[in-house]
């Protein structure tokens, strides 16, 4: 790639273009399912494809050459432990679970995988993860064995840590299948207190959650858990994006 992932995004938040990505879990989309997600996510040309799971029965490595095989889109590894690592990927980023105080997630997985990484030249993005929650546990939480903030205080303390401490982008979850995105009052927060490119996923299952999210603040949005279940959605995610630029840009 000519130009970087990291440098795609932050030289979109700089001119304030937003961006979306679509999640693949490949433990929920292979096979045929697989190839005819990869179709509809080719004619709606979402920015990048973020790849990552919590179990280990199918190869993230597999999925990742599969949709390297047929799409162009770049394809970034959202990955929760060291032995999901591809080095085929376009980039990946290094997540550091900061809302959490597990050493495994914020740098004991990290450590696991770090020659491998290294050597495998593929981009590594350092990103501030930070889990939102609502009250109800999501299974990042129970995988990470961390809880999510829900203070607005606390969670923009923690993403302005995480700018000090060099994380270059930070990303707000609101966990896989949560049955609330995170609050657009909590992303103006954050955006009002770190220069940071801002992501956010989670929750989000309507072009109306996608539009409060960017007004608010979000940078990239990211989608997985309803796209799994209603995939034909990723063509009016996309264009919901794309409209938001028309509109703020011209």
């Amino acid at each position: 790639m000519s130009d970087t992932v990291l440098n795609h995004i932050q030289n979109a938040h700089s001119v304030g273009k937003k961006l979306f990505a679509v999640l693949i879990d490949p433990e929920k989309c292979s096979g045929d399912s697989l190839l005819n997600f990869i179709s509809l996510i080719n004619k709606a040309k979402p920015d990048f494809i973020f790849v990552g799971g919590s179990q280990l029965r199918h190869s993230i490595d597999e999925a990742v050459i599969v949709i390297k095989e047929h799409s162009s889109i770049p394809v970034v590894l959202f990955i929760g432990n060291a032995v999901q690592f591809s080095p085929n990927a376009d980039a990946m980023l290094v997540l550091s679970l900061i809302s959490g105080r597990n050493p495994d997630f914020l740098i004991g997985q990290h450590v696991e995988c770090a020659i491998e990484i290294k050597k495998s030249g593929i981009e590594a993005i350092p990103t501030g993860y930070v889990l939102v929650g609502r009250g109800q546990r999501t299974a990042v939480e129970t995988v990470s064995g961390t809880d999510a903030l829900s203070d607005t205080e606390t969670i923009v303390r923690t993403a302005i840590a995480g700018e000090l401490l060099g994380q270059r982008l930070i990303y707000l979850e609101a966990g896989s299948g949560a049955q609330s995105p995170v609050y657009d009052g909590v992303i103006a927060a954050v955006r009002d207190n770190v220069a940071t490119p801002l992501i956010v996923g989670g929750g989000i299952r309507s072009t109306s959650m996608i539009d409060k999210a960017l007004v608010a603040g979000a940078d990239l949005i990211v989608v997985g858990n309803h796209l799994e279940n209603t995939p034909s959605d990723i063509v009016p995610f996309v264009e919901t994006v794309r409209r938001h630029n028309a509109a703020n840009l011209s």
